[in-house]
């Protein structure tokens, strides 16, 4: 049986719980639960496994050889709270300050082509998520729509460490690695883009994340 919760972590789902209730109740409020995942390229046989009964599973997943690159696809996704819409970019290499600003413009302007105010992004303490670069960010955008008094305010809301089950992000990117996984050969980087585009019925011009230089 998995272990009751710990005070500090029924605090921070309750805190979470009462900002998404705020922004339910607040028409021009849009939330979005943010996560990042890698996709492997090569086979994997214990998404589709079986052995007889009475009988050992034995599974042979594929080593990368020595010096081999594009092992893994990274991705960043949200889902909104509002409609249970998903929005999903894969990046080049790993996920970092610049490329987690670049997803949160990505999610600002749809936020604004909606008619929003604020844009409420709840995501884990991964480094990238609370590096000086993206505080900074969010400082600064905050301040330009101040300034202006138009444009699309953000807040983000960090969770404790360890507690995925607390982002709902993390069931989608499960059934996502099942849905797209090979469990008898390796694929391509295009083959593994083209199929997490299908799934998550984008393009891949609309998936590919544009990362400012």
């Amino acid at each position: 049986m998995a272990a009751e919760p710990g005070p500090q972590l029924r605090w921070a789902k309750k805190r979470r719980d009462r900002l998404k209730q705020m922004a339910r109740q607040r028409a021009d409020w849009m939330l979005v639960d943010q996560d990042e995942c890698w996709f492997s390229r090569f086979r994997q046989p214990q998404t589709h496994a079986f052995s007889a009964e009475g009988a050992a599973l034995r599974l042979v997943q594929r080593e990368p050889a020595h010096g081999e690159t594009g092992k893994a696809l990274a991705c960043y996704g949200a889902r909104c709270d509002e409609s249970d819409e998903r929005f999903f970019n894969f990046v080049e290499g790993q996920p970092n300050s610049e490329k987690s600003v670049a997803f949160l413009q990505r999610l600002r302007a749809i936020a604004e082509q909606r008619g929003k105010r604020v844009l409420v992004v709840i995501w884990d303490r991964a480094s990238w998520h609370i590096s000086k670069r993206v505080q900074e960010w969010v400082r600064q955008s905050n301040q330009a729509v101040k300034a202006a008094g138009k444009g699309v305010r953000l807040l983000t809301f960090l969770l404790p460490t360890k507690s995925p089950w607390l982002n709902p992000m993390e069931p989608i990117w499960r059934h996502a690695k099942r849905q797209v996984a090979e469990p008898d050969g390796d694929l391509t980087v295009n083959e593994l883009q083209a199929r997490l585009c299908t799934y998550f019925e984008t393009s891949l011009e609309e998936a590919v994340l544009k990362v400012s230089a």
